[in-house]
């Protein structure tokens, strides 16, 4: 059960690529808590029985059971980027800077054997990394490339569970339900309670 093809990782592969990391985030959007993105990079012949896809397009139990199989089946980085930063830089650079981390993270666990790969990066949508490897832009990449739809799963998956431990901090604001996005509830919530140490002071938040 995998929504995505393998169009663009055979692509490159064919290219002389071997190792290819797919790229994405999860919280631009939202009112508070952090940006998390996740490189990833299939091991050889991954099969998944969970269905692969863009992650807005999956019911929680469908992330939950790829999410499994997918730190199981790849190389994966994470990387995090909190509010304060978000505010201090913009979501934009924020979003960027979390990508690079993830890629990072992901490369040191190659364990010195990163000279002998040929690497290829394919990001999803427009943001343009600054790294030393080459990179392919892919808009809407998490319906059109695997590696880019994990990438997808696990930013979502990671960023659920953070805003999941921040609702016992904060559970006047119930981000269990809406993780920070700005929902009519949550704004009612900040409208009675003011923000909260993790809202985005840079966002309109009401």
């Amino acid at each position: 059960m995998s929504g995505c093809g393998v169009y663009y990782e055979n692509k490159f592969k064919k290219n002389g690529c071997n190792f290819i990391i797919g790229v994405d985030e999860a919280g631009r959007g939202p009112l508070a808590g952090p940006v998390v993105a996740a490189a990833v990079s299939l091991k050889r012949n991954a099969r998944f029985k969970s269905r692969i896809d863009d992650s807005k397009k999956l019911t929680h139990l469908q992330r939950e059971s790829a999410y499994l199989e997918i730190v199981n089946k790849s190389l994966f980085g994470i990387g995090i980027v909190n509010e304060k930063i978000i505010d201090s830089l913009n979501i934009l650079v924020a979003t960027r800077i979390a990508m690079e981390e993830a890629i990072q993270s992901l490369l040191g666990k190659l364990k010195g054997q990163q000279r002998k790969q040929h690497i290829h990066i394919l990001v999803d949508g427009n943001v343009k990394l600054e790294v030393d490897y080459p990179f392919t832009n892919i808009i809407k990449g998490d319906a059109k490339s695997k590696s880019i739809a994990c990438g997808s799963i696990l930013a979502k998956v990671t960023r659920d569970r953070i805003m999941s431990i921040y609702d016992k901090v904060y559970p006047q604001y119930r981000f269990f339900q809406h993780k920070g996005y700005p929902t009519k509830k949550h704004k009612l919530a900040i409208k009675k309670f003011g923000p909260s140490l993790i809202h985005r002071t840079s966002f309109n938040c009401v």
